[in-house]
């Protein structure tokens, strides 16, 4: 691998980064352009056709779909050839997970059982245990599921009341609890489930096999979407767990826990844009098939609007997936260089990235609900009907912004892990938005006469993260240690974040591709329009985050402030939506 500069998660607020150390999706070899088509081809050939059955609840039918796809060897993507996979890249990993995002239920088996049932072993058990059970799970010989949640301990994991008691005579953990929301639950072979030991404050983690005597799996629930997928729950009755499956050590469950929830975030911001773009394909093609008023819907203003729209949250978003793939690839080999455990090295790079984990998350959970919900107006009437795509992808749509931690609690880790990650003195945040906050009067926008259109654009950006820092120094300043209890202010902070660092990693992929003599006028279109908006956005969480905070004697200079920073050159954005959408309506699918 090149060398690129690697920044910590989080140091984006205060570093400028170059075009030459992100990846791009348009930069994929042809190895990873043809693992996606073989991911493609899986869903064309097996998913779609049966989507009607798997959506009645045919647990036996998912399972069969499941184990061809790990017989073509999509189930062993991301473990090392010594466990019986591939060991392809993070950047590749994503890359299958964006693919197979387009797979409806599938998708949430599939991700469910490649990754929170499989990698908490690859990367936590030890070579026992993967051998006994990575090398059959990486070829769908086994199927996994992980079990955290319970009845009464959802966003608070760590509270819940699943026990393990050692058994006398030292073999055995005796587990008794029930699990809740377990994906696969109905056909999984495997279960990683999370017990706390005796009295233990904290957590420990259990490899349980589905047919150890006192296992009890529920009904599989009726679902709002995602209805293909068997979700139940799972009850323990004085199961005897051997004491070589403890996962990891005692007490470590909880952190295998946080660390899985990094990689599942990850996973499905890449995930949500596979979906978005099959989303967007059927919009675009019913737009230029439905007539009203004697012509083509495609060449009414109002859908070019939509269907812009769409590709362009979509387009910004796929740039972040990728950008932090690069970085966790990066620091996978430079911890595999100082730990030499290759499944270590890897969830701690994942962990690592902890804060743009969570962004991709949120980001991308939000920018698919608005794309599905675009496509079903989009289609009219017809969206509301079952016999349209766009209505199974609507209902799926709405999951995403609660697995893997619901959005809320993201959004408070986005500033919350940030500023803690600062504070260890990784990098100086502080400082900075001190030294900002405390020379107002001075601040300006910093436009400067004849800057080039990407110097003008890094100017946008770099001023959005001043007004990110001012917030941050301006809250810690008034409410102190009770700043995690003011949940609005910390949501206006994260919302500037999350778009700040979409819009740069959006600016930098247009960048390079120009850089690379890729060059489409939409691709400008694109980036003048989301940092547009990404402007106002920042200006108005910024003005509810300072009146929040700011005394009547300061609030002036920093409102003042705010307006300099986010001031940026007008767009026609009319032009520019049409422009984008005429090119969405002459391929005929998303193409960007």
């Amino acid at each position: 691998m090149e060398t690129v500069k690697l920044l910590k998660s989080g140091e984006f607020l205060v570093a400028e980064t170059s075009p030459d150390d992100v990846f791009i999706p348009e930069e994929f070899n042809d190895e990873q352009r043809m693992i996606a088509q073989t991911c493609q081809d899986f869903l064309e050939a097996e998913v779609y056709p049966n989507m009607a059955d798997l959506e009645k609840g045919d647990r036996e039918l998912m399972k069969r779909i499941l184990k061809k796809s790990g017989e073509l060897g999509m189930m062993g993507i991301s473990i090392p050839e010594e466990f019986g996979g591939f060991g392809q890249s993070f950047v590749s990993q994503m890359l299958v997970a964006e693919t197979t995002g387009a797979g409806y239920s599938f998708s949430v088996a599939y991700m469910a059982h490649c990754g929170i049932g499989t990698l908490p072993i690859m990367y936590y058990g030890n070579k026992d245990q993967r051998e006994r059970y990575v090398t059959k799970l990486a070829t769908g010989e086994l199927i996994g599921s992980y079990c955290l949640t319970e009845p009464g301990a959802g966003s608070d994991a760590n509270s819940g009341k699943t026990n393990a008691k050692l058994s006398e005579d030292g073999k055995y953990y005796i587990l008794n609890g029930q699990k809740m929301w377990i994906t696969n639950a109905g056909f999984a072979d495997t279960q990683v489930v999370f017990a706390k030991i005796d009295n233990d404050r904290v957590m420990s983690a259990f490899i349980v096999e589905r047919n150890f005597t006192g296992v009890v799996v529920g009904n599989d629930e009726h679902k709002m979407g995602i209805r293909g997928s068997s979700t139940a729950q799972i009850y323990y009755n004085d199961v005897k767990v051997p004491v070589e499956n403890l996962l990891g050590k005692r007490g470590e469950g909880f952190r295998i826990a946080l660390s899985i929830l990094h990689m599942g975030r990850l996973k499905l911001g890449a995930n949500v844009v596979g979906a978005a773009k099959k989303a967007v394909t059927d919009s675009v093609k019913y737009a230029n098939e439905r007539k009203q008023f004697g012509v083509l819907i495609s060449s009414f203003g109002a859908i070019k609007h939509k269907l812009a729209s769409q590709v362009i949250r979509l387009f910004a978003s796929e740039s972040a997936v990728y950008r932090v793939s690069r970085d966790i690839d990066g620091m996978m080999e430079t911890l595999k260089a100082d730990c030499g455990d290759t499944g270590r090295a890897s969830i701690e790079a994942i962990s690592h990235y902890a804060v743009e984990a969570a962004i991709l998350k949120v980001f991308g959970s939000e920018m698919l609900d608005f794309v599905a919900d675009e496509a079903v107006q989009i289609h009219g009437g017809m969206g509301y009907s079952a016999e349209m795509d766009v209505e199974r992808g609507y209902r799926d749509s709405r999951i995403n912004r609660i697995f893997e931690g619901t959005n809320e609690i993201n959004r408070l880790l986005v500033v919350d892990t940030a500023m803690k990650r600062a504070m260890k003195g990784e990098f100086d945040l502080f400082g900075k938005a001190e030294a900002l906050f405390n020379d107002l009067d001075k601040i300006t926008g910093g436009e400067s006469s004849g800057e080039s259109y990407f110097i003008e654009k890094s100017r946008y950006i770099q001023n959005f993260k001043k007004v990110i820092m001012i917030c941050i120094h301006g809250a810690v300043k008034q409410f102190a240690k009770n700043l995690i209890n003011e949940q609005e202010v910390l949501n206006n902070i994260a919302d500037m974040m999350m778009e700040t660092y979409v819009s740069e990693s959006l600016l930098l992929r247009v960048t390079k591709l120009e850089n690379l003599k890729e060059i489409k006028p939409v691709y400008r279109d694109i980036l003048d329009v989301n940092v547009y908006d990404t402007a106002e956005i920042v200006r108005k969480s910024a003005c509810d985050a300072i009146y929040s905070f700011a005394s009547p004697e300061t609030t002036t200079s920093l409102i003042k402030a705010i307006e300099a920073l986010t001031t940026v050159r007008g767009v026609n954005v009319k032009d520019a939506r049409r422009r984008i959408a005429d090119k969405l309506i002459e391929d005929n699918r998303y193409g960007f």
